[in-house]
């Protein structure tokens, strides 16, 4: 087995880009998710070792020390720190020459060709899902015998391998925490909805849904829900309960963690007999019955999709979606007293500054708990990037969807609606949601009610004033 190194490498201050991130970017509060699609494959590679560069605040040179340590390093990449992640194999190599380097990622799977032709730094990628692709270079076979594979041979001239057939059955893949005790600090991993510390893992791979602008399944994962058995879930759990007894919530970071509303019942009956709190990604089309067993089990919050509240606009994302479902699910959520933290997007096809508004007053209508409001980003290989392309929306100029900071940008624009106006919106958002009285209110009681949130609140508000201001001081 060659001595392997999976890194999470340096890039803007604060990005956050691992899988687990839909929009891989600086937050409006400092936020990281788990680099899961590295933990997967380092379970499965003996002797290996994870370092997430951003969230343990490590550069590139504390990172360089690390390479005459190993044979190879992989990296997750992504569209917009594909420049940074190459100078780091550039930096690794000229510190040990001998060492390989590869890419996993959607941006190295929907362009293999590409990305190996715009970086010479690096020797292969794994394509789509990647886990035992890398295993297979990890025990040192011959490459032009792997699966998955694309990669420039000894005369450089790049190879693409035949296609890795897609994973079935999911309890083949190892659990990712025992990789979390031995290489993360967790108390590191911070996300503003969820309590702290907090673990995310997956269940399963792949959406039912076909979003127009969602990466993960049109480049990745799939539009068929592969999951682990009940067991093999609740097993890890039970593990991860007893390793990090300082862990207060369980996130399933499944795309729809619900598409599969029997077994998400069974998983939930199954927690709540481990004691253990949980969240989980969800369609706002769950019936009040199975929010219940879910409550009832554990639950705590949802993280939902709304994207818009404009009924047009989630007919051309093909969110199959309906606002009188939606809104009908999200009061029978509040009766029971399961939280919703909603994620909205601005400049997606069809919007206006009037159907902006419309979505400003569904989000206070509704009122989640908290929100999250994204600019509609066309990340290649993604129906919406085709559209993009096509229609002329996208400029080459916005094409890395972040600035120079990795804050994200408004990448597209209309006839009818400037990259500036979708831009401006985002703060107006924000603040029509925040700065209402009852959410005020809301808030401060929480704070009262609790130290730790007191604290956790004032951080967040002073990092998401700093977010608006340096927004302000680049605008589109």
């Amino acid at each position: 087995m060659l001595r392997t190194l999976f890194l999470q490498g340096p890039s803007f201050d604060g990005f956050d880009g691992g899988a687990g991130s839909r929009y891989q970017a600086k937050r409006e509060v400092r936020s990281f998710w788990y680099p899961t699609w590295l933990a997967q494959p380092a379970a499965l590679v003996e002797g290996s070792r994870l370092i997430d560069a951003p969230p343990h605040g490590l550069s590139l040179a504390d990172i360089l020390p690390c390479a005459k340590n190993y044979d190879l390093v992989v990296l997750h990449t992504s569209l917009p720190s594909f420049q940074s992640d190459r100078k780091t194999v550039a930096a690794l190599k000229s510190s040990n020459p001998s060492l390989k380097a590869g890419f996993i990622g959607a941006k190295v799977a929907v362009d293999p060709e590409g990305s190996l032709r715009d970086a010479p730094e690096i020797d292969f990628v794994a394509r789509n899902e990647f886990d035992f692709t890398i295993l297979d270079v990890a025990r040192d076979l011959a490459w032009d015998q792997i699966a998955g594979l694309s990669y420039r041979n000894g005369e450089g001239v790049i190879v693409h391998n035949e296609e890795r057939p897609i994973l079935e059955n999911m309890d083949l893949l190892p659990f990712v925490t025992p990789v979390y005790k031995r290489d993360l600090h967790i108390e590191n991993y911070f996300i503003g909805y969820l309590k702290h510390p907090y673990i995310s893992v997956y269940t399963g791979r792949g959406c039912k849904s076909h979003c127009t602008f969602c990466l993960w399944p049109q480049t990745v994962g799939g539009h068929r829900y592969r999951t682990r058995s009940v067991g093999h879930v609740i097993e890890e759990i039970a593990w991860a309960k007893q390793a990090f007894p300082q862990v207060r919530e369980f996130f399933f970071d499944d795309d729809t963690f619900t598409d599969n509303l029997p077994r998400a019942e069974a998983i939930a009956r199954e927690l709540g007999r481990l004691g253990v709190e949980w969240s989980c990604n969800a369609k706002a089309n769950v019936p009040r019955a199975s929010l219940k067993v879910m409550r009832d089990n554990g639950l705590r919050l949802l993280l939902v999709g709304y994207e818009s509240g404009n009924q047009q606009i989630l007919y051309n994302i093909k969110k199959g979606m309906r606002i009188d479902v939606a809104e009908r699910f999200t009061k029978d959520c509040h009766e029971l007293g399961v939280t919703i933290h909603g994620t909205f997007i601005l400049g997606l096809p069809g919007e206006t500054l009037e159907t902006i508004e419309e979505t400003v007053r569904f989000a206070n209508r509704i009122n989640p708990h908290t929100i999250q409001v994204s600019l509609a980003a066309p990340y290649p290989g993604t129906f919406l990037h085709k559209q993009a392309i096509e229609n002329g929306w996208l400029d080459a100029a916005n094409a890395e969807l972040v600035d120079e900071r990795g804050i994200q940008i408004a990448p597209l624009h209309y006839p009818h609606l400037s990259h500036t106006q979708i831009h401006d919106s985002l703060e107006e958002f924000y603040k029509r949601f925040y700065f209402r009285w009852n959410k005020i209110g809301a808030i401060v009681g929480e704070m009262v009610r609790s130290p730790d949130m007191m604290t956790r609140r004032l951080r967040e508000g002073v990092e998401f004033f700093q977010f608006l201001r340096a927004r302000r001081e680049h605008p589109a």
